[in-house]
């Protein structure tokens, strides 16, 4: 009931591409089985079934099999019930030896049955007023130890260098030397030093990750305090507790995202779910920036062609939901602003811990190497040429040896 070769998905089939290895059983038996077990079936004949609701495996090349849902066997707006469908127990099925779920195409009503960004790209970009080149940001670093004031002072210092972004890490929460709402206060009010010195917009992302109804009192504490931004680790905290953010700061508060955790899943090749379908789904929920990585040039283990699909996934028309800010970090530091802007283009945020407080210099010029090598990328001037005149890139380039 389940296979047939002859079937073209319409507009209204929510589409799955798997990856597949059959445990001691053909591979069209294995993707019956995740056909029948993602949807309306059991392990066994049982009455009642209606026909209409039988998805349809329709092409099967190799080991990569595609599979059309019908859009009634999900609820409209319940992210947890389509993942229960067509990322739940079919992981665990002994047929199966390995599954990765590689893509979803969800149809129009299901897309539209979500808020999607607040913000996105555009929105964004209008906010720090900057039109035509990557974002610059910042994590504080170490990511844990500071206590609110010395947070704020490093913060302080990335700003008036010319970060436009300074982020919380992700673990960083409130912690008994740096409590939340203290440090929120500590930093926004340096936040507006910094733009007054230098007369740019700057932003604070304070991580909000914590039980649901406490995450949503610290997102008021930060509106409060006149920040703009929260983050939230998204795969920690739940698709449930980002949608429940994202209902709560509608149209106040850009949602930025975090995927601490997200390799337990996406890493393995063969097993689990690409980081493209949790980028797909994170911008129906509504994220207005996502970390996808940094295409193998930083300290984290990424392949190319799978981050520019999160990067598609991101940015791609999707029935109307605006475009969400890809976030690249992770082992950045100026002598990569290059490559990474070379293959990821101009609508990403460079986000630099180490990379900016690592600086042999101070946070301060770790900033300024980190603007340098983004204004001399953008107006396309080599960096070694670009720091024959800006000596806190000269010196960044040096530390970490790009000739």
């Amino acid at each position: 009931m389940y296979i047939d070769l002859s079937y073209t998905p319409t507009s209204r089939d929510l589409v799955c591409e798997f990856y597949v290895e059959p445990n001691e059983i053909s591979m069209e038996k294995a993707c019956m089985h995740i056909a029948a077990e993602s949807s309306v079936g059991t392990w066994t004949e049982v009455p009642g079934l209606r026909k209409e609701l039988i998805p349809k495996v329709f092409s099967i090349e190799g080991n990569v099999a595609k599979i059309a849902y019908p859009q009634e066997l999900f609820e409209k707006g319940n992210m947890c019930q389509i993942l229960s469908s067509i990322a739940g127990n079919i992981f665990g099925m002994k047929t199966i030896k390995n599954l990765r779920l590689l893509d979803v195409i969800f149809p129009e009503s299901i897309v539209k049955s979500f808020k999607g960004p607040s913000f996105g790209i555009s929105g964004i970009r209008k906010i720090l007023k900057v039109e035509h080149r990557p974002l610059v940001g910042t994590i504080i670093k170490p990511k844990l130890s500071l206590n609110e004031k010395e947070h704020a002072k490093v913060a302080y210092e990335a700003w008036v260098g010319g970060i436009d972004i300074v982020k919380d890490d992700e673990n960083l929460t409130s912690m008994s030397f740096n409590k939340f709402e203290k440090r929120i206060a500590e930093t926004l009010k340096l936040r507006d030093k910094a733009e007054e010195e230098t007369g740019e917009k700057k932003i604070y992302m304070p991580n909000v990750t914590a039980e649901t109804k406490e995450m949503l009192r610290r997102a008021e504490i930060v509106e409060g305090y006149g920040g703009e931004y929260v983050m939230l680790d998204i795969i920690t905290a739940g698709f449930s507790a980002l949608q429940t953010l994202r209902d709560e700061v509608n149209n106040k508060l850009v949602i930025h995202a975090h995927r601490a955790m997200h390799a337990a899943f996406t890493r393995n090749e063969k097993h689990g779910i690409s980081m493209a379908v949790i980028a797909k789904i994170s911008r129906l929920v509504g994220v207005d920036q996502l970390h996808i990585g940094t295409f193998g040039v930083g300290k984290m283990r990424g392949v190319k062609e799978e981050e520019l699909k999160c990067k598609e996934a991101l940015t791609q028309e999707l029935f109307g939901l605006k475009k969400v800010f890809p976030v690249c970090s992770g082992g950045l530091h100026p002598g990569l602003v290059e490559p990474l802007v070379k293959i990821a283009g101009l609508d990403i945020i460079i986000q630099a811990g180490g990379g900016v407080h690592g600086h042999p210099s101070g946070s301060r010029a770790g900033a300024k190497a980190m603007r340098q090598a983004v204004e001399a990328v953008t107006q396309g001037i080599s960096l070694k040429e670009y720091a024959k005149k800006h000596k806190e890139l000269e010196e960044a380039l040096k530390k970490w040896a790009i000739p």
